[in-house]
């Protein structure tokens, strides 16, 4: 006898197939994540065989992932066995910068507009987090929860294809941002008071202002380095 009730299910039934494509789209999300927060470096090389080594699963997924970040400029494919994190001359990053400027100041006045307490809390404790990343001295830290403030005040504005947009820009620009994070030092973090004040007060105006500093001030400071065009040289 197996010891089973009739009807029981075997330990065939008990497992269903992994979905190979909610696979893919796992690691797709990892690596855009890693991106856009500034875990990974402008000319950093990756392989296919080693992610897929680390998130434990076949080559497949991750080179279908890596393909769809390549074709959304994400990542760069010399050939099929160099795909790196691409430069950003210092042309494209103002461009970039442009487009930030416009789509997280309208998600800084809707943000004005929506916030809640909890909305309120939440951003406070992400700065609170940042400093504390800063103080440590962990930049990755910090330049990652820089990442997760910004994209808040698209979701507290429930603006969810600006949102999609904004992942885009941050997929190109996220490695240089950390690449000039730690030499642009407070510039980088204390217009976020400003914006949460703003937000506080429900001061759609200040909002925008405040956001529009931030990424001014930050991307003069990433300019200033002469990284960009040094990358591109």
């Amino acid at each position: 006898m197996n010891g089973r009730r009739d009807g029981a299910p075997t330990a065939a039934d008990l497992f269903e197939p992994v979905d190979a494509a909610r696979l893919g789209e796992l690691v797709y999300q990892r690596v855009a994540d890693a991106l856009m927060k500034g875990a990974l470096e402008p000319g950093e090389r990756l392989r296919i065989r080693e992610i897929a080594q680390q998130v434990g699963t076949s080559v497949t997924p991750v080179r279908d992932a890596i393909m769809r970040l390549v074709q959304e400029g994400a990542l760069t494919m010399r050939s099929a066995r160099d795909i790196r994190v691409p430069y950003v001359g210092s042309d494209q990053y103002r461009e970039i910068r442009r487009i930030r400027l416009q789509l997280e100041g309208l998600a800084a006045e809707d943000a004005a507009r929506a916030a809640t307490s909890d909305d309120l809390a939440r951003l406070a404790a992400i700065i609170a987090a940042n400093e504390r990343a800063i103080a440590d001295r962990d930049i990755g830290q910090a330049v990652a929860l820089n990442q997760v403030f910004h994209f808040a005040l698209a979701e507290i504005a429930v603006l969810p294809i600006l949102r999609d947009i904004l992942r885009l820009l941050w997929l190109k620009s996220g490695p240089v941002i950390a690449a000039g994070y730690d030499v642009g030092g407070r510039v980088m973090i204390d217009h976020h008071y400003i914006v949460l004040d703003a937000i506080r007060r429900k001061d759609p105006e200040a909002a925008r202002s405040a956001i529009c500093r931030d990424i001014m001030a930050g991307g003069d400071a990433i300019l200033a380095t002469g990284l960009l065009d040094e990358e591109q040289a």
